[in-house]
């Protein structure tokens, strides 16, 4: 199966945050857990797996990336998100920009959003996500709902 039939099939909920583009928010940043990685796509040291189920486990009060599964759990995590940045946790999430979502709606408008110009090419593949993305920020510190754009190549 290609590249690009996978991203238009139900083969995958999982999409592998391109490095270059994770770096740019590391370094802004400076995460510590991912919290829904495998061993083979982490971008951090600490990280929760299936087996760990990140939903399961409570966040620190650090820095967490979160890239989740783009599937039918997606709300969740994203519930997750905002409610771990209530208890002092920073959660920046890579995730599709479904505006018109329940989930979209309740979380992430509380959040900061960056919108992504252009599409991602997440792992190693070699097209653009048929989707737009949007990376949404829960902030200890300030809960906002604020909008920004950020260029993906």
């Amino acid at each position: 199966m290609s590249d690009l039939a996978v991203h238009f099939s139900s083969k995958t909920d999982e999409w592998e945050t391109p490095w270059d583009f994770f770096e740019k928010f590391n370094a802004e940043f400076h995460f510590k857990l991912d919290v829904c990685a495998t061993v083979q796509n982490t971008k951090c040291c600490e990280w929760f797996d299936k087996k760990l189920d990140g939903l399961k486990q409570e966040w620190p009060p650090c820095a967490c990336w979160m890239n989740p599964p783009y599937g039918r759990e997606i709300g969740k995590w994203v519930k997750k998100a905002y409610e771990s940045s209530l208890n002092g946790s920073t959660v920046v999430c890579l995730l599709p920009s479904r505006t018109d979502t329940k989930w979209w709606h309740d979380y992430c408008m509380k959040g900061e959003i960056r919108f992504i110009r252009g599409r991602l090419k997440f792992g190693c593949s070699k097209n653009a996500a048929p989707f737009p993305s949007a990376v949404v920020i829960f902030n200890p510190h300030k809960q906002s709902g604020s909008t920004g754009i950020q260029q993906a190549g």
